[in-house]
């Protein structure tokens, strides 16, 4: 007979990060290959896709959605045997498991429910009709654990919940519009429950709770521990004249477009903190409680807004030794990979440095926090418009129309002060307005 098959977090790609199960993409007592993807694993950055070491018939599930896990951790078994593929199917199908041999997994509601609905209130409620009090253990097993301490918190009952994930499983949203009293839930609950829990049991009225994501928590940890606990933040701002830069990029869009690389302004906003950074290298730097390191490399990582995800930051690799076309096709690969999910963990780890484009939603002015420590600064670009300017020509003034934006550096005070601050961006904004091919 052969051996089973140990599923585990893949140890290299989450080192030094956060992470949890996003999804398993199949259940218990289904068939999988080897190579076929069958987790998504989602860090404090990314989303990792984790693929079957082997082929087989998914056996057991041991660590669940939501649940955080550590690298090369045991995720669940497979079963490689025929043998296998045909208990399993049984299994799944239902009737022969006894409320006794409910997985220990499900909480002592789960079980109440698994033992007691009958088949009609399982009809009405989500669950197939025809399903003996074995399949809805075997269900209550597989539930995570966000939703087994919601349906204790709520006195809910499985059987009283419709499930709506993949396969009728029950996530936490469906457990929370069953405490609300939505679709799915409370119209099947017998009126004496309702009436007995307490009202501080249920949510108020119109709120709706979405659990927070790992990249979103992890990214609010990083900026009450960046903004309270590590440095002490000081912006500085300037106004950044881009004519110049706007004629250079119609006289060459075309040119980059045919060469696979779009010249977006993010490209130009790179090649100037190049620029500054080579001026004042300190912005380039990590504070340490004996030194300053100054990093010789240049590596710039972007703030991509992705909808699904939040905010993520790729890293675009020796700056310092990219022309513009370079620069451009960089920026492409990277943030179209953000958007399509596709990023590695290795994409967004080591940057020295950070750019927030902000002003492509609208944004003037914003005041960035180093999100990522231990960098030292981080450059916030707002909305470009056109703006009416005082230009003085000899002993005269006038005023004209220009192309400008606002431009901050939020900077770890401990290693810049305000004059080095200052001339980073003055040279910033000069490569900027005196932008030449």
């Amino acid at each position: 007979m052969s051996a089973a098959i140990e599923i585990r977090a893949p140890a290299e790609q989450t080192e030094g990060t956060r992470s949890q199960i996003l999804r398993w993409l199949k259940q218990v007592g289904e068939s999988v290959a080897e190579n076929e993807p069958l987790i998504e694993i989602e860090t404090d950055k990314v989303t990792v896709e984790v693929a079957s070491p082997g082929s087989g018939v998914l056996r057991e599930i041991l660590r669940h959605e939501q649940e955080e896990i550590a690298p090369g951790e045991l995720l669940g078994v497979l079963d490689p045997t025929s043998r296998a593929t045909t208990d399993a199917a049984a299994r799944s199908s239902g009737g022969e498991r006894s409320a006794g041999d409910a997985p220990s997994g499900g909480d002592a509601a789960a079980r109440s429910a698994a033992a007691g609905a009958s088949a009609g209130a399982r009809a009405d409620e989500g669950v197939p009709a025809g399903t003996g009090a074995g399949a809805v253990a075997s269900a209550a097993g597989q539930l995570s654990p966000a939703v087994r301490r919601l349906l204790a918190e709520h006195g809910l009952s499985l059987a009283a919940v419709r499930g709506t994930g993949e396969r009728g499983r029950v996530t936490v949203e469906d457990v929370l519009r069953a405490a609300a009293g939505g679709a799915g839930g409370a119209a099947a609950r017998p009126a004496t429950e309702a009436t007995a829990r307490p009202q501080s049991a249920t949510p108020a009225e119109g709120v709706r709770r979405v659990p927070h994501s790992a990249v979103r928590r992890r990214t609010a940890e990083h900026m009450v521990q960046s903004l309270l606990h590590t440095a002490p933040h000081v912006t500085t701002v300037f106004e950044a004249d881009m004519g110049a830069v706007l004629e250079d990029r119609a006289r060459r869009r075309d040119e980059f477009a045919g060469r696979g690389a779009p010249l977006t302004l993010t490209t130009y906003f790179v090649q100037a903190a190049v620029a500054a950074i080579r001026a004042v290298p300190e912005a380039n730097s990590r504070w340490t409680d004996t030194t300053l390191e100054i990093y010789e490399a240049i590596h710039v990582g972007i703030g991509t807004a992705v909808e699904a995800s939040g905010l993520l930051v790729p890293v675009l690799r020796d700056a310092q030794a990219r022309d513009l076309l370079e620069t451009a096709r960089g920026l492409e690969d990277l943030v179209s990979r953000a958007r399509a999910g596709k990023l590695t963990p290795a994409d967004v780890r080591g940057g020295t440095f950070t750019i927030s484009n902000h002003g492509v939603s609208g944004s003037l002015l914003a005041t960035p926090i180093i999100i990522n420590q231990p960098q030292s600064a981080i450059l916030g670009v707002g909305k470009l418009e056109r703006r009416a300017v005082v230009i003085a020509e000899g002993e005269a003034e006038r005023i004209v129309v220009r192309p400008r934006c606002y431009v901050t550096l939020t900077l770890d005070h401990r290693v810049m002060d305000g004059q080095q601050a200052n001339r980073f961006m003055q040279t910033f904004v000069d490569t900027l307005s005196g932008w030449k091919s």
